[in-house]
Protein backbone atom coordinates (compact mmCIF):
# COMPACT_ATOMS: atom_id res chain seq x y z
CA UNK A 1 0.00 0.00 0.00
CA UNK A 2 1.36 3.30 -1.15
CA UNK A 3 1.57 5.73 1.86
CA UNK A 4 -1.12 7.82 0.37
CA UNK A 5 -3.62 5.18 0.50
CA UNK A 6 -3.44 5.39 4.14
CA UNK A 7 -6.98 7.05 6.12
CA UNK A 8 -6.00 9.37 8.21
CA UNK A 9 -6.81 6.93 11.05
CA UNK A 10 -4.75 4.53 9.48
CA UNK A 11 -1.94 6.81 9.32
CA UNK A 12 -1.98 7.53 12.91
CA UNK A 13 -1.87 4.17 13.83
CA UNK A 14 0.95 3.51 11.14
CA UNK A 15 2.84 6.77 12.82
CA UNK A 16 2.13 5.34 16.53
CA UNK A 17 3.83 2.25 15.75
CA UNK A 18 6.70 4.00 13.82
CA UNK A 19 5.99 2.12 11.09
CA UNK A 20 6.35 5.05 8.84
CA UNK A 21 7.72 8.69 9.52
CA UNK A 22 5.99 11.83 9.37
CA UNK A 23 8.55 13.40 6.89
CA UNK A 24 8.18 10.03 5.19
CA UNK A 25 4.37 9.79 4.84
CA UNK A 26 4.36 14.03 4.08
CA UNK A 27 7.20 13.57 1.25
CA UNK A 28 4.56 11.06 -0.30
CA UNK A 29 1.40 13.33 -0.13
CA UNK A 30 4.23 16.44 -1.45
CA UNK A 31 4.69 14.45 -4.55
CA UNK A 32 1.57 13.27 -5.52
CA UNK A 33 0.70 17.16 -5.13
CA UNK A 34 3.27 17.93 -7.40
CA UNK A 35 2.38 15.08 -10.23
CA UNK A 36 -1.65 15.60 -10.19
CA UNK A 37 -2.79 19.48 -9.27
CA UNK A 38 -1.42 20.84 -12.22
CA UNK A 39 -4.43 18.96 -13.49
CA UNK A 40 -6.55 19.12 -10.99
CA UNK A 41 -5.92 22.38 -9.51
CA UNK A 42 -7.20 21.34 -6.25
CA UNK A 43 -4.81 23.66 -4.42
CA UNK A 44 -4.33 27.15 -5.22
CA UNK A 45 -1.17 27.34 -2.96
CA UNK A 46 1.24 24.50 -1.89
CA UNK A 47 3.71 24.79 0.62
CA UNK A 48 5.82 21.85 0.98
CA UNK A 49 8.88 23.12 2.29
CA UNK A 50 6.92 24.41 5.44
CA UNK A 51 5.14 21.16 5.22
CA UNK A 52 8.15 19.25 5.61
CA UNK A 53 9.50 21.24 8.06
CA UNK A 54 6.52 20.51 10.14
CA UNK A 55 7.01 16.95 9.93
CA UNK A 56 10.25 16.97 10.79
CA UNK A 57 9.31 18.75 13.66
CA UNK A 58 6.34 16.05 14.49
CA UNK A 59 8.41 13.21 14.14
CA UNK A 60 10.52 14.91 17.17
CA UNK A 61 7.37 14.71 19.39
CA UNK A 62 6.48 11.37 18.47
CA UNK A 63 9.82 9.66 19.85
CA UNK A 64 9.85 12.18 22.82
CA UNK A 65 6.35 10.99 23.64
CA UNK A 66 4.40 14.20 23.65
CA UNK A 67 2.74 13.82 20.16
CA UNK A 68 -0.64 15.36 19.60
CA UNK A 69 -3.75 13.82 18.73
CA UNK A 70 -3.13 14.86 15.10
CA UNK A 71 0.72 14.56 15.04
CA UNK A 72 1.86 14.68 11.62
CA UNK A 73 -1.02 14.22 9.73
CA UNK A 74 -0.57 15.82 6.31
CA UNK A 75 -3.86 17.81 5.78
CA UNK A 76 -5.26 20.76 3.22
CA UNK A 77 -6.60 23.99 4.65
CA UNK A 78 -9.48 25.47 2.24
CA UNK A 79 -8.36 28.81 1.24
CA UNK A 80 -11.12 30.46 3.36
CA UNK A 81 -9.17 30.13 6.53
CA UNK A 82 -6.57 32.69 7.84
CA UNK A 83 -2.97 30.90 7.74
CA UNK A 84 -0.23 33.29 8.84
CA UNK A 85 2.48 34.16 6.90
CA UNK A 86 0.84 32.02 4.10
CA UNK A 87 -1.34 33.80 1.47
CA UNK A 88 -4.83 33.91 2.15
CA UNK A 89 -7.56 34.17 -1.21
CA UNK A 90 -10.68 33.12 -0.68
CA UNK A 91 -10.45 31.92 -4.08
CA UNK A 92 -10.60 35.88 -5.51
CA UNK A 93 -8.19 38.38 -7.17
CA UNK A 94 -9.45 41.16 -5.11
CA UNK A 95 -7.53 39.14 -1.76
CA UNK A 96 -4.99 37.82 -4.46
CA UNK A 97 -2.23 38.62 -2.76
CA UNK A 98 -3.01 38.72 0.92
CA UNK A 99 -1.08 37.35 3.33
CA UNK A 100 -2.53 37.51 7.14
CA UNK A 101 -0.44 38.30 10.12
CA UNK A 102 -2.68 36.00 12.01
CA UNK A 103 -4.25 32.59 11.87
CA UNK A 104 -7.72 31.12 12.68
CA UNK A 105 -8.88 29.34 15.77
CA UNK A 106 -9.67 26.46 13.63
CA UNK A 107 -5.98 26.58 12.17
CA UNK A 108 -4.50 27.00 15.18
CA UNK A 109 -6.02 24.30 16.92
CA UNK A 110 -5.00 21.58 13.88
CA UNK A 111 -1.47 23.31 14.78
CA UNK A 112 -1.44 22.85 18.42
CA UNK A 113 -2.54 19.00 18.11
CA UNK A 114 -0.17 18.27 15.22
CA UNK A 115 -0.90 18.23 11.87
CA UNK A 116 0.63 19.31 9.07
CA UNK A 117 -0.55 22.30 6.32
CA UNK A 118 0.16 20.34 2.55
CA UNK A 119 -1.27 24.00 1.29
CA UNK A 120 -4.21 25.87 0.72
CA UNK A 121 -7.18 24.33 -1.53
CA UNK A 122 -9.29 25.78 -4.26
CA UNK A 123 -12.83 26.75 -3.87
CA UNK A 124 -16.04 28.79 -5.22
CA UNK A 125 -14.87 32.71 -5.03
CA UNK A 126 -15.30 33.45 -1.77
CA UNK A 127 -17.41 30.63 -0.64
CA UNK A 128 -19.86 31.45 -3.57
CA UNK A 129 -20.87 28.33 -5.44
CA UNK A 130 -22.18 24.78 -5.86
CA UNK A 131 -19.45 23.47 -8.36
CA UNK A 132 -15.76 25.24 -7.18
CA UNK A 133 -16.55 27.06 -11.28
CA UNK A 134 -16.41 30.67 -9.51
CA UNK A 135 -12.53 30.63 -8.41
CA UNK A 136 -10.49 33.43 -9.67
CA UNK A 137 -7.54 30.72 -9.96
CA UNK A 138 -9.72 28.33 -12.49
CA UNK A 139 -12.03 25.61 -11.30
CA UNK A 140 -11.29 22.05 -9.90
CA UNK A 141 -11.49 18.74 -12.21
CA UNK A 142 -13.46 15.90 -9.68
CA UNK A 143 -11.09 13.00 -9.59
CA UNK A 144 -13.76 10.57 -10.43
CA UNK A 145 -14.89 9.42 -14.07
CA UNK A 146 -17.87 8.73 -15.85
CA UNK A 147 -17.60 5.27 -17.18
CA UNK A 148 -16.80 5.57 -20.99
CA UNK A 149 -16.08 9.52 -20.81
CA UNK A 150 -12.38 9.90 -19.76
CA UNK A 151 -12.52 12.31 -21.34
CA UNK A 152 -15.07 14.42 -19.64
CA UNK A 153 -14.25 16.32 -17.25
CA UNK A 154 -16.71 16.45 -13.56
CA UNK A 155 -17.09 19.66 -11.14
CA UNK A 156 -16.43 18.47 -7.69
CA UNK A 157 -18.81 20.19 -6.22
CA UNK A 158 -18.48 23.54 -4.35
CA UNK A 159 -17.75 25.76 -2.21
CA UNK A 160 -15.26 22.98 -0.58
CA UNK A 161 -14.34 21.39 -4.21
CA UNK A 162 -10.48 21.95 -4.12
CA UNK A 163 -10.61 20.25 -0.45
CA UNK A 164 -12.97 17.48 -1.08
CA UNK A 165 -11.04 16.54 -4.64
CA UNK A 166 -7.51 16.78 -2.63
CA UNK A 167 -8.93 13.88 -0.49
CA UNK A 168 -10.56 11.99 -2.82
CA UNK A 169 -7.64 12.04 -5.01
CA UNK A 170 -5.22 11.37 -2.31
CA UNK A 171 -3.53 14.62 -2.28
CA UNK A 172 -4.10 14.87 1.29
CA UNK A 173 -5.36 12.90 4.60
CA UNK A 174 -8.09 15.26 5.19
CA UNK A 175 -9.29 18.82 4.59
CA UNK A 176 -10.78 21.84 6.64
CA UNK A 177 -13.48 22.95 4.41
CA UNK A 178 -16.55 25.31 5.25
CA UNK A 179 -20.57 24.85 5.17
CA UNK A 180 -22.99 27.88 4.07
CA UNK A 181 -25.65 25.83 1.92
CA UNK A 182 -24.09 22.45 1.28
CA UNK A 183 -20.47 23.60 0.78
CA UNK A 184 -18.98 20.28 2.72
CA UNK A 185 -21.65 17.78 2.20
CA UNK A 186 -22.61 18.42 -1.60
CA UNK A 187 -18.15 18.10 -2.36
CA UNK A 188 -18.16 15.43 -0.35
CA UNK A 189 -20.99 13.17 -1.88
CA UNK A 190 -19.57 14.77 -5.40
CA UNK A 191 -16.14 13.16 -4.41
CA UNK A 192 -17.05 9.67 -3.28
CA UNK A 193 -15.83 10.84 0.48
CA UNK A 194 -17.57 11.62 4.07
CA UNK A 195 -17.82 15.17 5.04
CA UNK A 196 -19.78 16.79 8.16
CA UNK A 197 -21.28 20.14 8.69
CA UNK A 198 -21.13 20.92 12.43
CA UNK A 199 -23.84 22.60 14.97
CA UNK A 200 -23.82 26.20 14.35
CA UNK A 201 -20.75 27.89 17.43
CA UNK A 202 -19.46 23.79 17.44
CA UNK A 203 -16.49 25.25 15.14
CA UNK A 204 -14.68 29.10 15.77
CA UNK A 205 -15.33 31.48 12.73
CA UNK A 206 -13.02 33.78 13.96
CA UNK A 207 -9.98 34.07 11.30
CA UNK A 208 -12.40 32.38 8.37
CA UNK A 209 -13.40 35.10 5.54
CA UNK A 210 -17.27 35.44 6.10
CA UNK A 211 -19.74 34.87 3.48
CA UNK A 212 -23.06 34.67 5.58
CA UNK A 213 -22.08 34.91 9.16
CA UNK A 214 -25.42 33.62 10.23
CA UNK A 215 -25.01 30.59 8.25
CA UNK A 216 -21.25 29.53 8.07
CA UNK A 217 -19.81 27.19 9.70
CA UNK A 218 -16.46 25.02 9.80
CA UNK A 219 -16.22 21.20 9.20
CA UNK A 220 -13.71 18.68 7.59
CA UNK A 221 -13.65 16.21 5.18
CA UNK A 222 -12.37 13.20 4.96
CA UNK A 223 -12.05 9.48 3.44
CA UNK A 224 -14.01 7.98 6.54
CA UNK A 225 -16.31 9.16 8.87
CA UNK A 226 -14.11 8.20 11.52
CA UNK A 227 -11.74 10.34 10.16
CA UNK A 228 -14.24 13.13 10.04
CA UNK A 229 -14.69 12.64 13.60
CA UNK A 230 -10.97 12.93 15.04
CA UNK A 231 -10.70 15.98 12.55
CA UNK A 232 -13.46 17.49 14.08
CA UNK A 233 -12.51 16.85 17.71
CA UNK A 234 -9.39 19.00 17.09
CA UNK A 235 -11.15 21.58 15.31
CA UNK A 236 -14.16 22.65 17.60
CA UNK A 237 -14.11 24.59 20.87
CA UNK A 238 -14.95 27.58 23.08
CA UNK A 239 -13.51 30.55 21.66
CA UNK A 240 -14.01 33.64 23.26
CA UNK A 241 -12.99 35.93 20.12
CA UNK A 242 -15.81 34.48 18.72
CA UNK A 243 -19.25 35.94 19.96
CA UNK A 244 -21.55 33.02 18.34
CA UNK A 245 -18.86 30.44 19.15
CA UNK A 246 -21.01 27.99 21.51
CA UNK A 247 -19.18 27.57 25.45
CA UNK A 248 -19.12 23.60 25.18
CA UNK A 249 -16.87 20.68 25.65
CA UNK A 250 -16.21 18.65 22.37
CA UNK A 251 -17.34 15.03 23.10
CA UNK A 252 -15.08 12.29 21.56
CA UNK A 253 -16.76 12.44 18.22
CA UNK A 254 -14.67 9.30 16.87
CA UNK A 255 -15.46 6.75 20.23
CA UNK A 256 -19.42 7.81 18.68
CA UNK A 257 -18.82 6.29 15.05
CA UNK A 258 -18.80 2.77 16.80
CA UNK A 259 -21.40 3.10 18.94
CA UNK A 260 -24.27 1.57 16.74
CA UNK A 261 -27.82 2.67 15.76
CA UNK A 262 -29.74 -0.11 18.02
CA UNK A 263 -33.30 1.58 19.21
CA UNK A 264 -32.35 4.77 17.39
CA UNK A 265 -35.57 6.40 15.63
CA UNK A 266 -34.82 7.97 12.05
CA UNK A 267 -36.74 10.07 10.60
CA UNK A 268 -37.66 10.26 7.29
CA UNK A 269 -39.07 13.75 5.82
CA UNK A 270 -41.70 13.03 2.64
CA UNK A 271 -41.05 16.72 1.60
CA UNK A 272 -37.67 15.53 0.66
CA UNK A 273 -39.46 13.52 -2.10
CA UNK A 274 -39.16 16.48 -4.70
CA UNK A 275 -40.63 16.53 -8.11
CA UNK A 276 -38.31 15.08 -10.83
CA UNK A 277 -35.98 13.24 -8.22
CA UNK A 278 -33.82 10.61 -9.96
CA UNK A 279 -34.80 6.97 -9.63
CA UNK A 280 -31.02 6.61 -8.37
CA UNK A 281 -31.62 8.56 -5.83
CA UNK A 282 -34.84 7.30 -4.06
CA UNK A 283 -33.43 4.12 -4.44
CA UNK A 284 -30.13 4.79 -2.93
CA UNK A 285 -31.98 6.48 0.08
CA UNK A 286 -34.53 3.74 0.43
CA UNK A 287 -31.43 0.96 0.67
CA UNK A 288 -30.16 3.41 3.28
CA UNK A 289 -33.07 3.06 5.48
CA UNK A 290 -33.26 -0.72 4.79
CA UNK A 291 -29.10 -0.44 6.30
CA UNK A 292 -30.11 0.99 9.41
CA UNK A 293 -33.21 -1.13 9.51
CA UNK A 294 -31.01 -4.30 9.98
CA UNK A 295 -28.91 -2.37 12.11
CA UNK A 296 -31.56 -2.14 14.78
CA UNK A 297 -32.87 1.26 14.23
CA UNK A 298 -36.59 1.96 13.95
CA UNK A 299 -37.91 4.38 10.91
CA UNK A 300 -40.70 6.96 11.31
CA UNK A 301 -42.18 8.96 9.18
CA UNK A 302 -42.15 13.10 9.55
CA UNK A 303 -43.25 16.21 8.29
CA UNK A 304 -41.17 19.02 7.73
CA UNK A 305 -43.59 21.23 5.73
CA UNK A 306 -41.41 24.27 5.13
CA UNK A 307 -38.87 22.45 3.50
CA UNK A 308 -39.99 24.15 0.10
CA UNK A 309 -39.73 27.29 1.48
CA UNK A 310 -35.55 26.68 1.93
CA UNK A 311 -34.30 27.43 -1.18
CA UNK A 312 -35.91 30.53 -1.65
CA UNK A 313 -35.04 31.69 2.18
CA UNK A 314 -31.74 30.65 1.65
CA UNK A 315 -30.75 32.95 -1.82
CA UNK A 316 -32.58 35.92 -0.06
CA UNK A 317 -30.94 35.69 3.94
CA UNK A 318 -27.71 33.99 2.34
CA UNK A 319 -26.94 37.20 -0.39
CA UNK A 320 -27.68 39.94 2.16
CA UNK A 321 -25.41 38.97 4.53
CA UNK A 322 -22.66 38.76 1.75
CA UNK A 323 -23.64 41.91 0.19
CA UNK A 324 -22.83 43.52 3.88
CA UNK A 325 -19.90 41.47 4.94
CA UNK A 326 -18.26 42.14 1.18
CA UNK A 327 -18.32 45.60 1.59
CA UNK A 328 -14.91 45.54 3.52
CA UNK A 329 -13.40 44.97 0.44
CA UNK A 330 -13.25 48.74 -0.53
CA UNK A 331 -9.30 48.48 -2.17
CA UNK A 332 -8.26 51.08 0.72
CA UNK A 333 -7.34 49.18 3.70
CA UNK A 334 -6.19 45.88 2.19
CA UNK A 335 -6.27 43.76 -0.79
CA UNK A 336 -6.76 44.78 -4.33
CA UNK A 337 -6.89 48.69 -5.07
CA UNK A 338 -7.75 49.61 -8.75
CA UNK A 339 -7.68 53.58 -9.30
CA UNK A 340 -6.64 56.01 -11.80
CA UNK A 341 -4.74 59.06 -11.19
CA UNK A 342 -7.36 61.03 -10.17
CA UNK A 343 -9.54 59.06 -8.97
CA UNK A 344 -12.42 59.80 -6.05
CA UNK A 345 -13.31 57.80 -3.78
CA UNK A 346 -16.29 56.05 -5.92
CA UNK A 347 -14.22 55.77 -8.46
CA UNK A 348 -11.79 53.74 -6.88
CA UNK A 349 -14.89 51.32 -5.07
CA UNK A 350 -16.05 50.87 -8.55
CA UNK A 351 -12.99 50.05 -10.26
CA UNK A 352 -11.55 48.29 -7.54
CA UNK A 353 -14.90 45.76 -6.95
CA UNK A 354 -15.28 45.72 -10.68
CA UNK A 355 -12.07 44.17 -11.22
CA UNK A 356 -11.82 42.11 -7.99
CA UNK A 357 -14.82 40.19 -8.10
CA UNK A 358 -15.76 37.51 -10.32
CA UNK A 359 -19.71 37.43 -11.44
CA UNK A 360 -20.93 35.48 -9.08
CA UNK A 361 -20.00 37.47 -6.54
CA UNK A 362 -21.36 40.71 -7.91
CA UNK A 363 -24.69 38.68 -8.87
CA UNK A 364 -25.28 37.77 -5.18
CA UNK A 365 -24.03 40.97 -3.56
CA UNK A 366 -26.59 42.89 -6.08
CA UNK A 367 -29.25 40.40 -4.96
CA UNK A 368 -28.01 40.90 -1.36
CA UNK A 369 -28.36 45.28 -1.64
CA UNK A 370 -31.59 44.88 -3.71
CA UNK A 371 -33.37 42.67 -0.65
CA UNK A 372 -31.64 44.99 1.90
CA UNK A 373 -32.85 47.99 0.19
CA UNK A 374 -35.40 50.66 1.43
CA UNK A 375 -39.03 49.36 0.60
CA UNK A 376 -37.72 45.81 -0.07
CA UNK A 377 -36.63 45.19 3.25
CA UNK A 378 -39.52 44.68 5.10
CA UNK A 379 -41.14 42.30 1.94
CA UNK A 380 -38.06 40.13 1.65
CA UNK A 381 -35.50 39.88 4.18
CA UNK A 382 -37.57 40.04 7.25
CA UNK A 383 -39.75 37.67 5.53
CA UNK A 384 -37.12 35.11 4.84
CA UNK A 385 -36.39 35.66 8.46
CA UNK A 386 -39.61 34.49 10.03
CA UNK A 387 -39.55 31.72 7.30
CA UNK A 388 -36.43 30.71 8.69
CA UNK A 389 -37.96 30.86 12.17
CA UNK A 390 -40.59 27.96 10.90
CA UNK A 391 -38.24 25.16 9.46
CA UNK A 392 -36.25 25.39 12.45
CA UNK A 393 -39.38 24.62 14.63
CA UNK A 394 -40.31 22.31 11.88
CA UNK A 395 -36.89 20.57 13.34
CA UNK A 396 -37.72 21.51 16.79
CA UNK A 397 -40.47 19.69 16.57
CA UNK A 398 -39.71 16.52 14.28
CA UNK A 399 -37.21 15.69 17.42
CA UNK A 400 -40.15 14.63 19.37
CA UNK A 401 -40.68 11.75 17.07
CA UNK A 402 -36.68 11.43 15.86
CA UNK A 403 -33.16 11.31 16.75
CA UNK A 404 -32.14 11.41 13.68
CA UNK A 405 -33.07 12.21 9.77
CA UNK A 406 -31.86 10.57 6.77
CA UNK A 407 -31.93 12.18 3.13
CA UNK A 408 -29.97 11.82 0.48
CA UNK A 409 -27.50 14.51 -0.06
CA UNK A 410 -27.95 15.75 -3.55
CA UNK A 411 -30.34 15.26 -6.00
CA UNK A 412 -27.70 13.87 -8.43
CA UNK A 413 -23.90 12.57 -9.15
CA UNK A 414 -21.18 15.03 -9.99
CA UNK A 415 -22.10 16.92 -13.40
CA UNK A 416 -19.89 18.30 -16.23
CA UNK A 417 -17.98 21.16 -16.16
CA UNK A 418 -19.91 24.07 -17.78
CA UNK A 419 -23.15 22.12 -17.55
CA UNK A 420 -25.19 25.01 -15.51
CA UNK A 421 -22.58 27.39 -15.84
CA UNK A 422 -25.21 29.89 -17.73
CA UNK A 423 -28.05 28.63 -15.90
CA UNK A 424 -27.85 30.22 -12.56
CA UNK A 425 -30.86 28.55 -10.40
CA UNK A 426 -30.07 24.72 -11.97
CA UNK A 427 -26.98 26.01 -10.32
CA UNK A 428 -28.39 26.66 -6.80
CA UNK A 429 -31.25 23.65 -6.45
CA UNK A 430 -27.76 21.48 -5.94
CA UNK A 431 -28.25 22.72 -2.35
CA UNK A 432 -31.91 21.85 -2.14
CA UNK A 433 -31.33 18.63 0.46
CA UNK A 434 -28.70 20.65 2.38
CA UNK A 435 -29.62 24.46 3.10
CA UNK A 436 -32.40 23.20 5.62
CA UNK A 437 -29.91 22.42 8.26
CA UNK A 438 -27.75 25.60 7.32
CA UNK A 439 -30.91 27.50 8.10
CA UNK A 440 -31.99 25.94 11.36
CA UNK A 441 -27.88 25.82 12.77
CA UNK A 442 -28.27 21.55 13.05
CA UNK A 443 -25.48 19.32 11.95
CA UNK A 444 -25.67 17.51 8.94
CA UNK A 445 -23.20 14.30 7.67
CA UNK A 446 -22.66 13.45 4.12
CA UNK A 447 -21.71 9.66 3.97
CA UNK A 448 -20.79 7.54 0.71
CA UNK A 449 -23.26 4.88 0.35
CA UNK A 450 -23.14 3.96 -3.68
CA UNK A 451 -22.71 4.60 -7.28
CA UNK A 452 -25.02 5.61 -10.39
CA UNK A 453 -25.49 3.97 -13.25
CA UNK A 454 -22.11 5.69 -14.59
CA UNK A 455 -19.63 4.46 -11.68
CA UNK A 456 -20.22 8.12 -9.45
CA UNK A 457 -20.44 8.10 -6.20
CA UNK A 458 -23.66 8.95 -4.53
CA UNK A 459 -23.94 9.86 -0.80
CA UNK A 460 -26.96 10.05 1.88
CA UNK A 461 -27.10 13.09 4.70
CA UNK A 462 -27.94 12.41 8.23
CA UNK A 463 -29.03 15.82 10.15
CA UNK A 464 -29.40 15.62 13.95
CA UNK A 465 -30.21 17.71 17.03
CA UNK A 466 -28.46 20.87 17.86
CA UNK A 467 -24.61 19.74 19.26
CA UNK A 468 -25.71 16.07 18.81
CA UNK A 469 -22.81 15.65 16.64
CA UNK A 470 -21.91 11.72 18.36
CA UNK A 471 -25.65 10.64 17.07
CA UNK A 472 -25.04 12.19 13.65
CA UNK A 473 -21.56 10.20 13.77
CA UNK A 474 -22.66 6.99 15.12
CA UNK A 475 -25.60 6.66 12.43
CA UNK A 476 -23.09 7.86 9.66
CA UNK A 477 -20.59 4.74 11.05
CA UNK A 478 -23.78 2.15 10.41
CA UNK A 479 -24.38 3.03 7.00
CA UNK A 480 -20.45 3.01 6.16
CA UNK A 481 -20.28 -0.26 7.93
CA UNK A 482 -23.40 -1.67 6.04
CA UNK A 483 -22.39 0.08 2.46
CA UNK A 484 -18.97 -0.77 2.34
CA UNK A 485 -18.21 1.56 -0.06
CA UNK A 486 -14.63 0.79 -1.54
CA UNK A 487 -15.06 1.88 -4.77
CA UNK A 488 -11.96 4.89 -5.72
CA UNK A 489 -11.97 7.90 -8.32
CA UNK A 490 -9.78 6.78 -11.42
CA UNK A 491 -7.38 9.68 -10.97
CA UNK A 492 -5.67 9.90 -7.60
CA UNK A 493 -1.95 9.76 -6.38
Amino acid sequence: MKPTDFTLAGAKAALDERAISSVELTKAFVDAIEALNPRLNAYITTTPELALEQAKKADERIAAGTAGPLEGLPIAIKDLFATKGVKTTAASKILGNFVPPYESTVTSNLLRDGAVFLGKANLDEFAMGSSNGTSAFGGVENPWKRAGEPDTKLVPGGSSGGSAAAVAARLALGATATDTGGSIRQPAAFCGIAGIKPTYGRCSRWGVVAYASSLDQAGPVARTVEDCALLLGSMAGFDPKDSTSADMAVPDFAAAVVRGVKGLRIGIPKEYRIDGMPAEIEALWQTGMAMLKEAGATLVDISLPHTKYALPTYYIVAPAEASSNLARYDGVRYGLRVAEKDSDLNDLYERTRAAGFGSEVQRRIMIGTYVLSAGYYDAYYVKAQQVRALIKRDFDQAWAHCDAILTPATPSAAFAEGENADDPIAMYLNDVFTVTANLAGIPGLSVPAGLDKQGLPLGLQVLGKPFDEETVFAVGGAIERAANFTAVPSVRG
